[in-house]
């Protein structure tokens, strides 16, 4: 899914669209448009390889909107 996302050119690294070749590092920001949501965050940590609980460590969401105006918050 997320091979597909960034190569219909809904994800930003560092305010640039990416691909899904594109290198992520420590301290970049992504902007993921998908659904209805677009979500911003900060990449903390590169690890070679982590667990799924350990994984939301090496990120920081920054915000997460709606791209829905009809929805009620």
């Amino acid at each position: 899914m997320a091979k597909e996302i960034a190569d219909k050119g809904r994800i930003q690294i560092n305010d640039k669209v990416s691909k899904s070749s594109s290198e992520v590092r420590a301290g970049d920001t992504l902007v993921i448009a998908f659904g209805n949501k677009t979500l911003t965050l900060r990449i903390d940590a590169i690890k070679e390889t982590t667990k799924k609980d350990d994984a939301e460590e090496m990120y920081t969401i920054l915000s997460e909107t709606s791209n829905n105006s009809s929805d009620a918050e």
